[in-house]
């Protein structure tokens, strides 16, 4: 299965792995499933990251760098994944998690997220 894994869920693999309960540890570490970072996910940590907000430590490119040498895969965002947004429902409002949901519908990924509110989105999103 092909994973993409909001930032949150991201964060938390990468620097805080005990955050994520079992069954997420078990998908994301599964051999036979392929976990990929989506261009967004920097882009919303240099930003986050640049305003001082704490759940947002990280260096974003000491991320990128270290999820590259842990066997993700990288996502670019796309002109298809940007025009796709505006066909969501008005469910949630950050920009970055609705165009993390836009990705997972365009390119059939499962989105691993721990919102409950992304998680109402139509399509291959699973709350962990």
């Amino acid at each position: 299965m092909r994973l993409l894994l909001d930032t949150h869920v991201l964060l938390w693999a990468a620097g805080e792995p005990e955050r994520l309960r079992p069954s997420a540890r078990s998908l994301i570490d599964d051999p036979e499933n392929e976990p990929h970072f989506s261009a967004a996910s920097l882009w919303e940590v240099a930003i986050k990251s640049g305003l001082g907000r704490d759940d947002f430590r990280v260096d974003p490119r000491v991320l990128r760098r270290a999820l590259l040498e842990h066997g993700y895969t990288e996502l670019p965002i796309t002109g298809a994944h940007a025009v796709a947004v505006d066909l969501l429902p008005p469910i949630h409002r950050d920009p970055f998690d609705r165009l993390l949901v836009a990705q997972a519908q365009i390119e059939a990924m499962t989105l691993l997220t721990a919102d409950t509110t992304v998680a109402e989105y139509p399509g291959p999103i699973q709350l962990i």
